[in-house]
Formats: structure tokens, C-alpha cells, sequence
């Protein structure tokens, strides 16, 4: 009797492992698309932007068809890129990211800011050799204004900045903590925030919204944790590709004294190559005038 029902359990836990893992096959190539509105007195005229993270190489469709689908429903003003459109592990290839951005300057002004993947392959240049530059270099002939701690205006009233972070800063908490942003780190890469624009800053890992908004980022643009792989009822994601858990900040709008910060849950994934309750995201920014 207790084999029996011992035998039983086992074909049960198999069944719902397998399951799940059917199941997050299914997620991982599904699109979500949701919209974020705000207000600000800096935002003269009201614009739409796209924000796009985490890509890693995926492909919704035959060269990324479905996603770009997706992006022209929304008729954006720009395209924002929080990073990691790649993977740089192993192989690493730059075509399905150089591919997909290709076709999205042909129709739209994009902003590419680096994530650790892109960053990866200039800590590892014995690895990667100057493929950090190929690919920087191809897509500024594509007509991307590139954030390689750098900023570009979009319009007359809003600035966007992208800062690389280093890759201590990377760290992962089941070793070590990432290390604090020096005060000054944020002002030694970039100069001063814009404080006449509305200012918003690509900064891949969102464990630094508070250093980013008190350099003055009044919109802090963030991915990288894949919105904690699992994402429960009320609890969230459950683990990071950082080994963090039930982070507060794996993916979602968040707010402090009058500073935004929105993380994406990314488009694809990679090492943990998992997704449940926790669809594909493209993000739709409304920015909008606030009346006084």
C-alpha cells in the first residue's frame, strides 16, 4: 500500500513538473504588451515610447516578426533599449540583435542603452576580441543614438541617458553583494542631469533607482532580472538570474518622492531558461503634460 501510494505522489510531481515545463514553453513565446502612463510639468508635448529588455537572442517569429508587429500597433515616437539583446556567454552572436534594431531605426528613432551582456564583452576582450565594438559601431551606422555613457535629446523636452555599470556592480547575492554606486559615479559618467528636460536614465540593473534618482532622473529605465523567472500572486518573482529572492523590484512600476522607476520583465531569457506567470514585456511609456 505505501509503495502504491508512494509510486502514485512520484507520478503526480512528474506530471506537474512536466506540465509547467510545457507550460513555460508556451509563456516564453508569448508577447505581452502593457501601457504606463506619466505626468510630468516638464512634458511639453505628449509622446509614446517603446521599451524594449533582456531580448537575448530570442526571436518571436521568423526575424522577430511577431515583436515587431507589436511595436508598430503601438505607433511609438522612439524606441528605448534597456540592454542585454544578446547572449555573451559561450558563442556569442550579434545577429538576431543587430537584425531586429536594424529594422526598427529604419521606422523609428532608437536609444540603445548597455546592459551587462553588451558590457561582458569588453570585461572579457581576451574572449570576445572587438566584437563590443563591431556592434556598437554597426548599429551608430543604422542611425542609433548609442548611451554609452552618454545622453541624446528626444524632442525638445525630454533627455535620455544610458550609464554602463561595471561589473562589480553585477555581482550576484548568492556570492556577494553587488557594490554600492559610489555618490559620484552616476555625475563622473554622465555630467549633470538635464533639469530643464525631463530626464530618463537606461540603467540595466534596477538596484540602483535611488542613486539614479538622486542624480536626477525623473524616469529610471531598468531590466535584467527577467521579472524573477516565476512571478506569484501577491509575492512577485520568485528568483533572479542573481540568485535573489522574491526581490520587490524584479519587474513593475515604482515610485519614490516624485521619481519613477519602470523594470521590465524582459523578452527572453537565458541560463534559466524559465518563464512562468511571467509573459515576454513590451512596455508602452505615455508620457504626458501635467496640467497645473
Amino acid at each position: 500500500m505505501k509503495k502504491t501510494l508512494l509510486g502514485a505522489l512520484g507520478l503526480m510531481a512528474a506530471g506537474a513538473g512536466a506540465s509547467l515545463i510545457l507550460w513555460s514553453e508556451h509563456e516564453r513565446d508569448c508577447l505581452a504588451v502593457e501601457r504606463i502612463s506619466i505626468s510630468s510639468k516638464k512634458i511639453q508635448t505628449p509622446k509614446r515610447l517603446v521599451f524594449l529588455s533582456d531580448l537575448h537572442d530570442k526571436e518571436f517569429g521568423p526575424e522577430n516578426v511577431r515583436l515587431i508587429k507589436a511595436i508598430d500597433r503601438a505607433e511609438p515616437d522612439a524606441v528605448l533599449i534597456g540592454g542585454d539583446m544578446m547572449v555573451s556567454k559561450g558563442t556569442p552572436g550579434i545577429s538576431i540583435a543587430v537584425s531586429l534594431v536594424e529594422k526598427l531605426a529604419k521606422k523609428y528613432p532608437v536609444y540603445y542603452g548597455n546592459g551587462n551582456h553588451e558590457n561582458r564583452m569588453v570585461w572579457e576582450r581576451s574572449v570576445y576580441g572587438g566584437l563590443y565594438e563591431e556592434y556598437r559601431d554597426i548599429l551608430k551606422k543604422l542611425g542609433v543614438i548609442y548611451l554609452e555613457n552618454g545622453t541624446g535629446l528626444l524632442g525638445e523636452d525630454v533627455a535620455v541617458s544610458g550609464i554602463d555599470l561595471r561589473k562589480k556592480h553585477y555581482q550576484k547575492l548568492f556570492l556577494e553583494r553587488p557594490r554600492p554606486l559610489k555618490k559620484d559615479y552616476l555625475y563622473t559618467s554622465l555630467g549633470k542631469a538635464d533639469e530643464n528636460r525631463f530626464q530618463i536614465l537606461l540603467i540595466h540593473s534596477p538596484m540602483y533607482f535611488k542613486e539614479s534618482a538622486d542624480w536626477g532622473a525623473d524616469l529610471t529605465l531598468s531590466g535584467h532580472f527577467h521579472g524573477g523567472t516565476i512571478r506569484l500572486p501577491l509575492l512577485g518573482g520568485v528568483m533572479t538570474p542573481q540568485y535573489q529572492f522574491f526581490l520587490p523590484w524584479c519587474a513593475g512600476s515604482f515610485e519614490d518622492k516624485g521619481k519613477r522607476m519602470v523594470v521590465s520583465r524582459g523578452l527572453g531569457t537565458h541560463s534559466i531558461n524559465i518563464r512562468i506567470n511571467n509573459k515576454p514585456q513590451v512596455i508602452l511609456l505615455d508620457l504626458k503634460p501635467l496640467c497645473s
